[in-house]
């Protein structure tokens, strides 16, 4: 697993924390805190996020591989698999390629099938095609207010401290060298044909699977929720989360801890 960092708190079963793109295990902070006492929680910074380096290959299958190295490397042979974004998307690949390691999957808003990237993310994506996003991302790095608000404003109901999401998701992945290409490399390696090609794997995945899910997100729409219950067999309930967006994991962590620990208790 060089290269790649992670969180790692409390002893007990494993859950494992996957991020998105732009994020880091930092979104996972508040949602660790309620289990620290109960269990062992793992969070990957995926590479080029956090303290991860960067990677050649970014692809969702390349950050899939990831988490296994992370899995490889601490031992981890039953986890409690929880994911976010794209990093949900990353989870899918997961599964379908190490269903053992599995106890149970919840996966919150996130890419699934077709809708990756989604619609109103591509203008983000081809600002990265063109080698613009970092540079006008690293322009405005003193700016955490406007940032924030540009980069995370859809992703959350409200912003209460810009710096820190600012210092926490955007800063690390541009202090390091070649760290704002890597990330436009990461958002133009997100393809929908990676998720298609794992559909008939999905019908057969039988992991105990939740799905919980905002209903205020304008990148996921919660039919796409729907699509996974239809899809996997596992999936048995879809949580929704009224008026949750992107980022509700982070900001109504308390609202998702409760639903997690009811599903990891009944499997």
């Amino acid at each position: 697993m060089d290269g790649i960092s992670y969180v790692d708190v409390g002893e007990g079963p494993v859950s494992l924390f996957v991020h998105g793109v732009g994020t880091s295990s930092y979104l996972w902070r508040h949602v660790i805190e309620a289990f620290r006492e109960e269990r062992r929680c793992v969070a990957i910074d995926l590479p080029a996020h956090g303290g991860s380096a960067p990677r050649d290959d970014l692809s969702m299958p390349a950050l899939a591989e990831a988490v296994e190295e992370l899995c490889d490397g601490l031992g981890l042979t039953e986890v409690d698999l929880v994911a976010n974004d794209t990093g949900g998307a990353v989870a899918q690949i997961f599964a379908v390629r190490h269903r053992e390691r599995l106890r149970t999957l919840t996966l919150t808003n996130c890419d699934v099938h077709t809708n990756a990237p989604p619609e109103a993310f591509r203008p983000t994506v081809e600002l990265a095609a063109r080698g613009e996003l970092a540079a006008l991302t690293a322009a405005v790095l003193e700016q955490p207010e406007l940032l924030a608000r540009t980069a995370y404003g859809e992703g959350y109901e409200r912003i209460d401290d810009p710096a820190e999401l600012v210092d926490a998701f955007l800063r690390p992945i541009l202090a390091r060298p070649g760290g704002g290409s890597a990330f436009e490399r990461m958002l133009t390696s997100v393809d929908a044909k990676d998720l298609i090609a794992i559909e008939p794997q999905l019908t057969v995945l039988t992991v105990p699977t939740l799905v919980v899910w905002g209903t205020g997100d304008v990148f996921f729409d919660v039919s796409w929720a729907r699509w996974l219950r239809d899809t996997i067999p596992g999936v048995k309930e879809i949580v929704e989360i009224e008026g949750g967006r992107l980022f509700f994991p982070d900001e109504r962590a308390d609202e998702l801890v409760p639903h997690l620990r009811r599903f990891w208790a009944q499997a």
